[in-house]
């Protein structure tokens, strides 16, 4: 689940790490009134949930009250990269002499959180990885130990922070480092961590992705979730328990268990064909849930076909093929199905399904190449 900017900044600040005073508007009127209370120039920041704001014209600096109201009117209700501006952050404009990257991300390989800084901030720092990897300062931090004092000083000295400086950042990296793991976020960066005028170290902006998996511990942050930004179909599979991922395929999957989906997708793309989607039914579905389901794959108009590839293990076959045609009935796709079920019951189970006049298989490289074939021939 991503978070806004100011929400993310608004987590940080619990933590200790300093930010730019400023409120949330939702109508030009509003960042007026906030620009007013404020008395410094203001930055307008429109807040979607995508990257490129600035690039894109969302971000503005006004000098005057006036000129706030003026620039959020043109903010707000702007699109940037399909999504639509409802609100905008009024800050207050730092003093920005330098600039830095900090962030926190999980390293799986490691099994550590990995804390990364650079004095390249302000841009991508994927783009800094790609052309100055040896400007990215990377830590590894014991999870049973915490991020400790000497390594954040360590950092600090790489980045070339002055000593006046370092005790600042060793606080804004503890504090970040403590939100990341209190928040059971997979990301949490501030870029850029702005050095002003004055030689304060200041979050001016923030972002933070949270773990879905671990939300049921968090009701506060769920409450942060903004739906209106939420593509339709992941509302409906985070609703009905489903695991989905929109790709830009045509052959929709529909399976159950996360590794046999990975195995489908590529199975899929080694004959020719491209999937539109990861989606993980679970084990035990019933009807509802595999009509839900079929509703998430058929509203992608780039679907051409649709394969199910069940094993039946608990679950048997002959139940998932009935719960299959209720779904159908149902939801009545217009687009050619093809059923591998393998496991208990698995010869009743395609025996129902190829009544119904589906397309059965019994491997799953058959059901593959035939849901490739039937996607070519729409």
């Amino acid at each position: 689940m991503k978070l806004h900017e100011y929400q993310a900044k608004r987590i940080f600040a619990r933590y200790g790490v300093p930010i730019p005073a400023g409120e949330v508007a939702n109508t030009a009127a509003q960042a007026r009134e906030i620009a007013q209370r404020l008395g410094k120039p203001a930055v307008i920041k429109s807040q979607v949930l995508v990257g490129g704001r600035g690039k894109a014209g969302g971000i503005k600096v006004a000098k005057t009250p006036d000129e706030a109201e003026t620039l959020a009117d043109q903010i707000l209700g702007m699109e940037i990269k399909g999504l639509k501006v409802k609100r905008v952050l009024v800050d207050e404009a730092a003093d920005i002499q330098d600039e830095i990257y900090l962030g926190m991300i999980v390293d799986r390989e490691r099994r550590r959180v990995a804390m990364m800084a650079s004095s390249e901030g302000g841009v991508d720092i994927e783009e800094v990885a790609a052309t100055h990897p040896d400007a990215i300062k990377t830590i590894y931090i014991d999870p049973f130990l915490g991020i400790k004092p000497y390594q954040a000083i360590a950092v600090a000295s790489a980045l070339g922070i002055p000593p006046d400086q370092t005790r600042a950042f060793t606080k804004i990296a503890t504090g970040l480092y403590r939100a990341f793991i209190e928040s059971d976020a997979d990301l949490a960066e501030i870029n850029p961590l702005a050095v002003t005028g004055g030689g304060q170290l200041l979050a001016v902006d923030g972002k933070m992705v949270l773990d879905d998996n671990a939300l049921f511990r968090h009701p506060d942050l769920e409450e942060m979730r903004d739906l209106a930004e939420e593509a339709p179909a992941e509302t409906e599979a985070r609703i009905n328990g489903l695991s989905y991922v929109k790709l830009d395929g045509e052959i929709g999957c529909m399976v159950n268990g996360a590794g046999l989906a990975m195995a489908t997708m590529d199975i899929v793309k080694h004959f020719g064909g491209s999937p539109a989607n990861f989606l993980d039914i679970g084990g035990g579905a019933k009807s509802d849930k595999v009509a839900a389901a079929l509703r998430i794959i058929l509203s992608d108009p780039n679907v051409k076909a649709v394969l199910f590839n069940i094993f039946g293990g608990i679950t048997r076959c002959d139940e998932v093929a009935r719960g299959i045609l209720v779904a159908l009935e149902e939801v009545k796709p217009a687009v050619p199905m093809v059923a591998r079920l393998v496991g208990t019951n698995e010869a009743e189970g395609r025996a129902i399904l190829a009544e119904a006049q589906m397309i059965t298989a019994t491997t799953l490289a058959d059901a593959a190449q035939k849901a490739v074939a039937a996607a070519k021939a729409r």
